[in-house]
């Protein structure tokens, strides 16, 4: 067979989408050093001349090298022609922070440290801290150096200056949620490698690809659906959806952590994580900190009746009203560049027969899944936590040989992830153990006093703050913690029903968590997968916190006056 038709096939771009969504990709990459077509396809023999000459007795000269090969510009144009010419040494520059970011960044937390006064209700390391934290999270913004590298960077000050411990700085590295976010990275390399995120995103394609709006309604409202039997958002954006996403956006030719990003993968990713928030707050069972919720209210004597059914109706309305303006609203806000595809169900139908029936890695894939669903959902009968059961998914995987050992070590954004979100979930924890949380809380408490507000004045005041506070936090559930039963305290100190102040608690709870890349779990696996830039995150995140505050606020307020919990 000839050569040229061999490789014309073997690298067609049907076959190279294949083999970029079922391997993992080579260490020399075509789109990184781009040949010539000619030469790549046909390239030119190799010519060999001979002499007589005893001292060169054999000369190779290769045509092939000389397409890739940069000319060298010589020291003096004398010698140009001279093919031992001494050549220009390559010039070498300092590659480092950015200095007008890290200027800022740093000028932050030294105001902050050094001009602001102290609080006397807080103590020097409380304060210092807080300005460690200050301008880690400017340095996130304004990306000085990498995300995990700025992280360290304010990680090793806390230990330098002798504000944290050692022990005490890197105690969240065992964070649990964390090891699942970073597992779920994982999840996500097998759902690629095996083919099967492909499969599934091809179906999404065949019954719902004429738009890119209507791939998002639709992973939407599959999320909506399985939210109940898998409380754990992480677990549902690293194990479910980032892979389907993922495989969606690589066949449409949309890159992480490349200008076709916006082709379709960075909408795609920020519908999902602004939609996630709705369908955790749409069901009692959707996430861990619904549960924590009321077990806090009802310490302070607030007991919700009937507690799943009282939930989901009151919930129901601004919930279905979210899920469904949120993804149109986005796709105005940050269209993708590939809205229409007319033709993809046509398409994915014949790429479905062309990829032939499931593989045995693919069943492997499944019933993993479904094991780790089934034990996600039955977790407290089990006594298995949610972290464990992902580690037990993830041996399986490595056990019959889906995954290998080398396929966890070369998914650069689990580690990375589990660097940067693991300074920044201690950093947070100490904030709290160190009373800068409850000095804000009392803040806020006090001016509520002096301004003698109604009750549903200080509803929303104290509502906004709860929310504007996450901004402190790299967990939900670190927040429910810290905070919950104190904003609730003064809910009631002010006036507000107890059912209707810790009902609208526990679904803010949930509505922030897509505010930043480190507000919560799913925040943090979504931004990892690279299709979205930090300003951008941080620029949606405000928008979209406040158009779901403004639905819950307004029409949840009828709504729940028409229920009767006020």
């Amino acid at each position: 067979m000839d050569s040229t038709i061999v490789f014309s096939t073997a690298f067609s771009p049907s076959s190279r989408i294949s083999l970029h969504l079922r391997s993992r990709p080579p260490p020399f990459s075509t789109a990184k050093y781009p040949l010539h077509k000619t030469h790549f396809f046909s390239p030119p023999p190799i010519t060999t001349t001979t002499t007589t000459s005893s001292s060169n007795p054999l000369r190779l000269r290769s045509s092939l090298l000389t397409p890739l090969a940069k000319p060298i510009r010589p020291f003096s144009a004398s010698s140009s022609n001279d093919d031992n010419s001494i050549t220009e040494p390559p010039k070498t520059q300092l590659q480092g922070a950015k200095i007008v970011p890290l200027a800022l960044s740093l000028a932050i937390g030294i105001v902050v440290r050094f001009f602001i006064p102290k609080p006397v209700e807080v103590t020097e390391q409380a304060w210092q801290l807080l300005s460690i934290f200050l301008s880690t999270i400017a340095g996130l913004v304004l990306s000085p150096l990498p995300v995990g590298a700025w992280a360290f960077l304010g990680l090793t000050t806390t230990v330098l200056t002798k504000t944290l411990t050692f022990e005490t700085a890197f105690s969240a590295f065992t964070n649990e949620v964390i090891w699942l976010i970073v597992i779920s990275f994982f999840f996500a390399r097998g759902f690629v490698k095996t083919g099967l995120g492909d499969r599934i995103a091809t179906y999404f394609v065949k019954w719902l690809g004429k738009s890119t709006l209507g791939l998002s309604y639709g992973l939407t409202l599959s999320e909506a659906l399985i939210a109940p039997a898998m409380p754990s958002t992480t677990a549902r954006a690293g194990g479910v959806f980032l892979p389907i996403i993922k495989s969606l956006s690589l066949s449409a030719g949309s890159k992480p952590n490349h200008p076709s990003a916006r082709k379709l993968g960075s909408y795609l990713i920020q519908s999902q994580l602004q939609c996630a928030g709705n369908s955790s707050a749409l069901f009692l069972t959707a996430a861990a900190q619904n549960l924590l919720c009321l077990k806090l209210a009802e310490e302070l004597g607030v007991v919700i009746a009937d507690p799943w059914i009282s939930w989901f109706k009151a919930a129901s309305l601004p919930a279905f009203i979210s899920l469904l303006l949120t993804p149109y609203l986005l796709y105005k806000l940050y269209p993708p560049e590939t809205k229409d595809t007319p033709e993809a169900p046509a398409m994915a139908a014949k790429k479905l027969d062309l990829m032939g029936p499931v593989t045995t890695n693919e069943w492997v894939m499944i019933a993993t899944m479904l094991l780790a669903v089934s034990l996600w959902v039955f977790g407290d009968a089990t006594g298995i936590s949610s972290v464990v059961t992902a580690m037990l998914a993830l041996s399986v995987l490595l056990l019959l040989g889906v995954l290998n050992w080398d396929d966890c070590l070369t998914e650069k954004s689990a580690w990375d992830t589990l660097a940067w979100f693991a300074v920044l979930v201690g950093m947070a924890a100490q904030l709290t153990n160190l009373g800068i949380v409850t000095w804000m809380s009392n803040c806020v408490a006090s001016s509520l006093k002096s301004l003698s507000l109604s009750w549903p004045a200080a509803f929303s005041v104290l509502q906004a703050a709860y929310f504007l506070i996450h901004y402190m936090f790299a967990s939900q559930t670190g927040h429910v913690g810290a905070l919950y039963s104190a904003f609730l305290a003064m809910n009631l100190a002010a006036g507000v029903p107890g059912a209707l102040a810790a009902l609208a608690l526990a679904y803010n709870t949930n509505l922030f968590g897509a505010l930043t890349h480190y507000s919560s779990g799913q925040a943090a696996v979504y931004f990892g997968a690279g299709y979205v830039d930090l300003p951008d995150v941080f620029r949606l995140g405000f928008i979209m916190g406040c158009v779901n505050a403004v639905i819950w606020v307004v029409v949840g307020g009828f709504w729940w006056k028409f229920l009767g919990l006020y």
